[in-house]
This record gives C-alpha cells, sequence and structure tokens, in this order.
C-alpha cells in the first residue's frame, strides 16, 4: 500500500510541502509569539552567505556539514543583531535589516564568484522547484523516498522533539523570560537553540522550496493560529492542519490554472490567514462585529432596589 501511495507524484509533492509546513511553523510559532517573525527572513537569505562558505571548504552542496553551516550562519545573523542593536543607535527591526542583506550580498557575490559553475544559485536558493523533488529519491525500506521528503520528516522530528523536551520552558522563556531567568531556565539558550533548529529547516527546504516559501510556511500558518487560539499546544495543530490544507489545495490549484506550484502553495497560506483574520472565533473581525451586535441588543437589567 505504502509503495502504490509513493508511487504517486501527486502525493509525494503534496507530502513533501506539507512536511515543510509542518517543520517550519513548528519554530515559526515562537518567532510569532516572541515578535521576531523577520527573523526568519533574514535567516533564509543569510544562509546562503553560510551555504557557499561550506561548499568553499568542503566542496559538498548537501548533507550534515550543509545543515550545522547554515545552523551557525543563523546564530550568527542573530548574533550581529543583537550587537548592533544593543548599541540603541538602532532598533531591532533596523539591525535586522543592516545584517541580513550584507550577509546575503556576500553570498551572493561569492556564488558568483567561486561556485557559478555549480549548483548552488540564486534562484535555487529563494524559489526552489517542489514540482521536481519525486526524481530525487533514496532507497528506504526498498522504497524509492524523495530526498526531500526524508530530509524534511528528519527535521520535523528534530524540532518537535525539542519542543516536547523543553515545552515548560520554551513556554514560560517566550511569555517571561525573566522569571525563565530567575528559574535558571536560560532563555538565551534557549532561543538560540530554536534559531539554529530554525536555520537548519530553512537548508534543509531550500533545494526543494527555496526560502520565500520557507518563510511563508514558517510565519503565515503560526500567525493564523495566534488568530484563532490562545492555547499554545493548538497553535501547533493549527499551524500544521494549515500547512497541509495550504499544500494540497496549492498543488491542484496550481496544476488546474498551469502556475508555480510552490507560488501557489504561499499564496494559499496567505488565504488561510485572511479567513482567519475575518472569521477566526476569537478574534476574527466578523466574530467580534457579531459578539458586539449582540451586546448592544442584550436589553440592560434594571438595578436591584434590594
Amino acid at each position: 500500500m505504502m509503495a502504490a501511495l509513493l508511487s504517486s507524484t501527486d502525493l509525494q509533492i503534496m507530502l513533501v510541502g506539507a512536511m515543510v509546513g509542518i517543520a517550519s511553523s513548528a519554530v515559526g510559532t515562537f518567532l510569532v509569539l516572541r515578535g521576531n517573525s523577520m527573523l526568519s527572513d533574514a535567516i533564509s537569505h543569510s544562509i546562503v552567505f553560510g551555504i557557499v562558505i561550506v561548499w568553499l571548504l568542503t566542496k559538498q552542496q548537501s548533507g550534515t556539514v550543509q545543515l550545522v553551516g547554515a545552523a551557525l550562519t543563523g546564530l550568527l545573523t542573530v548574533l550581529l543583531t543583537e550587537a548592533l542593536a544593543s548599541t540603541k543607535r538602532v532598533k531591532q527591526d533596523a539591525a535586522i535589516g543592516l545584517v541580513f542583506p550584507a550577509l546575503f550580498s556576500i553570498g551572493v557575490l561569492l556564488l558568483n564568484i567561486y561556485a557559478h559553475d555549480v549548483h548552488i544559485d540564486t534562484h535555487t536558493v529563494l524559489l526552489g522547484e517542489i514540482g521536481f523533488v519525486w526524481l530525487d529519491t533514496v532507497n528506504l525500506f526498498g522504497l524509492p523516498i524523495p530526498q526531500a521528503l526524508v530530509s524534511m520528516s528528519v527535521m520535523t522530528v528534530l524540532n518537535y522533539g525539542f519542543i516536547f523536551l523543553f515545552y515548560k520552558e520554551l513556554k514560560l522563556a517566550t511569555f517571561d523570560p525573566a522569571l525563565a531567568k530567575t528559574f535558571g531556565f536560560m532563555p538565551s539558550v534557549l532561543f538560540y537553540v530554536l534559531l539554529m533548529l530554525t536555520s537548519s529547516t530553512a537548508v534543509a527546504a531550500f533545494d526543494a522550496v527555496g526560502a520565500v516559501l520557507f518563510i511563508a510556511f514558517a510565519i503565515v500558518p503560526a500567525s493564523a493560529a495566534y488568530l484563532m487560539t490562545d492555547r499554545l499546544w493548538m497553535m501547533f495543530v493549527i499551524g500544521a492542519l494549515v500547512s497541509i490544507g495550504s499544500s494540497v489545495c496549492g498543488y491542484y490549484l496550481a496544476v488546474h490554472l498551469n502556475v508555480s506550484i510552490g507560488g501557489m502553495m504561499a499564496v494559499m497560506t496567505g488565504i488561510f490567514l485572511m479567513l482567519a483574520f475575518l472569521a477566526g472565533p476569537r478574534y476574527g473581525v466578523i466574530t467580534q462585529q457579531i459578539k458586539r451586535r449582540r451586546a448592544r441588543q442584550t436589553p440592560m437589567e434594571p438595578p436591584s432596589l434590594s
């Protein structure tokens, strides 16, 4: 049965998209809650610098070494950003805007100078091509499985494993860093590990879906979940469902309209976010209007004279 399912090109593409979304939204949830959503954009672009540096040193285009290099580059991005912000001369968002274009531009220059004839280019890194993931397979248990599906499944397990092991610590460090530090939970260390996982997820995803779709999956499903619930664990569930729905709907719409599959998946995440914004059960615009209308229509009880 599994062989029959994996023989479907359509299913392989949708599975890869869903796994990218599930893995990305897991770490993206904490970025959204901390107000650091733009760090996903910074990391996904600055890893180009790490990718080309690792290639120049090792001549490896993928694998564990690239994951480590990307993770360290993401950490470097955050350290440089915080170093700039700590000077009090620029704000956090301005520091991000200064750091990641610098690293990204250096990476692009190095690519064009030293790796222009290698299958590492800015188009691949930024856009990828999820429609071709079924061509690059590995043999597992006698079945040809897309390499991207394997790598993203591993990242999903790593991300959720980290969240499961340190759920209470991450929750407290996200909502009250000062109290977490008082309890000895080392919120800064947890945050850096989370960013390293974010960087690793980005580099695992870039060959299949590119940095642009990674950013969409990292932030938009988590933002939609934030509009729909106040419970952290439920945000993970909703984020995963939005990712799966965006992958499935985006694929079929892309095929029907003959447009970019990855682009349509990103568009679908935006549509789900708009639905959450308009019709979310707690904070949706329509829901809030209905509640206010009911409150105006409810007659006030006269005060008691007793």
